[in-house]
Parts: structure tokens; C-alpha cells; sequence
């Protein structure tokens, strides 16, 4: 007697390019992107910054000159949109944590509030800094 079996046709291959992946997924890995890149390189940067300009007249003098540089400041805004989308998305998640904005249309609309308010916010602080 033989077992009646589904056989389900699976990918041979996983083609990363035709996957879409959902907008609360894009936000989630956005928010663990920016906090690596926060933590590893904006930490230390900042650090570094820092002890040069503290350390003498001409180091300070030297990364104001830096930051004056166009190239430079879109690495700074970069970062600025990395600390603002990592801030907004953790607070999307502090408040899914307490069970608020857990089902599927909030949490859609929620990471669409999450790109927005990170993007706007970074718009407005970087035209107003450079």
C-alpha cells in the first residue's frame, strides 16, 4: 500500500532579486543596518573626532575644515540618517514590545511612519546644517 504524498515544488535556487520582502521587514533589517553601522564606525568616528579636536588648537581646526567639505557632510548626513531611523525604529519596537501596533495593517502603516519621520527629520536637519 503506498502513502499518498504531496510533493511541493521548491526553488532550486534562491533568486534574492525577484524576492520582495515586506515593508515592516525592510524597516527591521534597516534598524539592525544602522545600528551596526552606528556601534562599529559612527561610535568610534566620533570618538576619534573628538579626542583630535580636544587635543589641540590645530585638530579642531583641521575637522572644521573637514567638515566643511560636501563629500564629508553627505557622510555625515548618512550617519545622521542612520541615528534618526535607528532612534524612530526603536521606538516603533519599544511600543510592539508592550503589544501595541501588532497587527498587520498597524504594523505596515507604523514602518511606513518609521521611513517617513526618519527621512523628513534627516531632509530638515541636514538642509538646516549645511
Amino acid at each position: 500500500m503506498a502513502l499518498a504524498t504531496s510533493v511541493k515544488k521548491r526553488p532550486k535556487h534562491l533568486d534574492l532579486t525577484k524576492i520582495r520582502l515586506p515593508l515592516p521587514g525592510l524597516v527591521s533589517i534597516l534598524h539592525r543596518v544602522s545600528g551596526a553601522a552606528l556601534f562599529l564606525i559612527g561610535i568610534p568616528f566620533l570618538l576619534w573626532v573628538l579626542n583630535c579636536s580636544l587635543a589641540s588648537q590645530m585638530g579642531f581646526d583641521g575637522w572644521r575644515e573637514a567638515f566643511n567639505q560636501p563629500l564629508v557632510k553627505l557622510f555625515l548626513i548618512g550617519f545622521l540618517w542612520a541615528y534618526l531611523h535607528h532612534f524612530c525604529a526603536g521606538l516603533r519596537y519599544l511600543a510592539l514590545d508592550i503589544h501595541k501596533g501588532v497587527s498587520l495593517p498597524a504594523a505596515r502603516a507604523t514602518s511606513k511612519i518609521v521611513l517617513i519621520v526618519s527621512i523628513a527629520l534627516t531632509l530638515i536637519i541636514g538642509v538646516w546644517l549645511w
